[in-house]
């Protein structure tokens, strides 16, 4: 009797299993990204909109087509008590970006306040948390591109989870029918921002995993340890650039 009559034999697995379980894992997570990506684009084109209540604030986010004229004329239309614009870069003077959105800006330009401070839409959420909390609102209007939308929402809910906020996504554009180019141009940029949300949804996830590459998403017992360990890490720096 051989010594190797009591082993186990070889399973072999067919060629075209094994290509099935490959394909399966290659096509199962894009399956799942396309169904994400649908969900996103119609979260905000057939989700109704609010456009009738009115808030304590409206708040504007900069860099888009429109957004600030919407702004404008939600505050002229009496939907809230001021309009803060988040995002505006340093160099813009007041007055002449008050008279570049019309008369009806410099109408209504005592309720007009500018934010300077935000340069990201997680900043955008922070800036206006601290403008609101100042203030003592409790409601507010969010105006921002349509596609930018889902992904400013997670971020000021998070920052302001005591705040009501009603989304008013702005369609600045609009394809045409028969226009191939202007509907590519919408799903890449579409495709861009979802990324973009993803990776906004996964941020507390990574700041629990890597909390030295997110330590504002890491929990409050990682985020202790982490302040504790700085002095400690910056002093053995400093003593190995003196050697």
């Amino acid at each position: 009797m051989s010594a190797d009559s009591g082993a186990c034999p070889k399973v072999r697995i067919p060629p075209s299993r094994l290509l099935w379980s490959v394909a399966w894992l290659l096509v199962m997570p894009a399956a799942v990204w396309a169904a994400g990506l649908a969900w996103f684009i119609g979260s905000v084109l057939i989700a109704p909109s609010d456009r009738n209540n009115n808030t304590d604030a409206i708040v504007v986010l900069t860099g888009g087509r429109q957004r600030l004229e919407t702004g404008v004329e939600l505050l002229a239309a009496g939907r809230a008590h001021k309009l803060f614009i988040s995002g505006v870069n340093q160099r813009v003077d007041r007055g002449e970006l008050l008279h570049m959105l019309g008369p009806t800006a410099e109408q209504v330009a005592c309720c007009i306040v500018l934010g300077h401070d935000a340069d990201s839409t997680l900043a955008n959420a922070r800036e206006t948390a601290g403008w609101i909390g100042e203030q003592g609102y409790r409601s507010l209007r969010l105006v921002t591109s349509w596609y930018h939308m889902p992904r400013s929402l997670l971020e000021f809910r998070r920052a302001m989870p005591q705040t009501t906020i009603i989304p008013h996504p702005v369609f600045a554009h609009r394809p045409e029918p028969g226009q191939w180019s202007s509907w590519r141009e919408v799903l890449l940029l579409s495709v861009e921002e979802y990324n973009k949300y993803l990776g906004v949804w996964l941020r507390p996830l990574l700041g629990s995993v890597m909390p030295a590459l997110y330590p504002d998403q890491a929990s409050p017992a990682i985020q202790r340890d982490t302040m504790a360990a700085a002095p400690l890490r910056a002093a053995e720096e400093d003593r190995t650039l003196r050697r």
